[in-house]
């Protein structure tokens, strides 16, 4: 497995941490800061799947009146790969 951290930007989170498997599916995501519930919710959600997909699936997704969020921010993480 293959660990990656990623400084997010725009998001009370401040770092993602995950790992890839040999099939790019992730695993053990882990936001540091942010919403602890909501943010352990996403992580169980991505559990196993696909980085393309979970980049799919959370691009886009903003936080009140900012332009990002928790969740694009891990998109953005997945596509950086």
């Amino acid at each position: 497995m293959k660990t990656i951290t990623y400084k997010t930007k725009g998001t009370c989170s401040r770092e993602i941490r995950f790992e890839l498997d040999e099939n790019n599916k992730v695993h053990n995501v882990v936001f540091i800061g942010g919403c602890n519930g909501n943010l352990k919710g996403i992580s169980a959600l991505v559990e196993g799947m696909d980085k393309d997909q979970v980049a799919k699936v959370l691009e886009g997704i903003t936080c009140g009146p900012k332009a990002t969020s928790c969740p694009d921010q891990l998109a953005q993480a997945m596509k950086s790969i």
